[in-house]
């Protein structure tokens, strides 16, 4: 059941464990925080928790799946305007960039709690797919590119937040770092490189990452 379906007592419920367990995951895994332990924190009954998720995995999929739909809306508003899926891609990880930037403890909690979304079939991932399967028509990608790219790419985004989140970086740092992965990663996939050349550009690079950050904040 949807947020959107529930009871006014009822979404106050699920938003007050929802939110219990984003600060309780900030500092540890699901599989070392107990039920008892997340209703207390959010000051519901324990019997109100399986009211709305089956299990403490699925509570802390659940969350997970938040964050990742924020960071997907992100990106989606950060290339609404763009055609070139390439630069759609490059995209994406400066927004996942952007994130790990200004929403630290949300990114940590995605990095620990995220099940299944490195899944070509998960919903959130569609827009990867797609733009990928456009740049293997439009340029002469590896062979491997066609079987592994939206892993590929998937897991240099998610390695990239994970060492922003790590290494605490401040902005110029990730500017300069994502110039680096977005170089690196295109190259991995095969894409020429004068494309890698443009799509690295530091400048470009520090504009749109600026650009994510700015869309993050007037958000809140």
């Amino acid at each position: 059941m949807t947020s959107e379906a529930l009871s006014p007592r009822a979404a106050r419920t699920r938003t007050a464990l929802l939110d219990a367990g984003l600060d309780l995951l900030a500092d540890r895994p699901i599989d070392a925080i107990a039920i008892d332990e997340l209703v207390a924190a959010a000051g519901v009954a324990k019997g109100s928790f399986f009211n709305h998720f089956g299990d403490k995995y699925g509570f802390a999929n659940a969350i997970a799946e938040a964050i990742r739909s924020d960071i997907e809306a992100l990106i989606g508003a950060l290339n609404a305007d763009e055609r070139d899926p390439l630069a759609r891609l490059c995209g994406g990880m400066i927004g996942a960039a952007a994130f790990a930037l200004s929403e630290r403890k949300r990114a940590a909690v995605l990095m620990r709690s995220a099940r299944g979304m490195t899944l070509e079939q998960h919903v959130l991932n569609r827009g990867v797919i797609a733009d990928l399967g456009a740049v293997g028509a439009a340029h002469r990608l590896v062979p491997a590119a066609g079987r592994a790219g939206v892993l590929f790419w998937l897991g240099c985004c998610q390695a990239l937040m994970g060492g922003l989140i790590e290494q605490e970086a401040a902005r110029a740092e990730v500017a300069a770092m994502l110039s680096d992965m977005i170089a690196l990663g295109l190259g991995g996939l095969g894409v020429d490189a004068a494309n890698r050349a443009r799509l690295s550009d530091a400048a470009r690079i520090g504009q749109e990452l600026d650009r994510a950050i700015g869309l993050l904040n007037g958000n809140r």
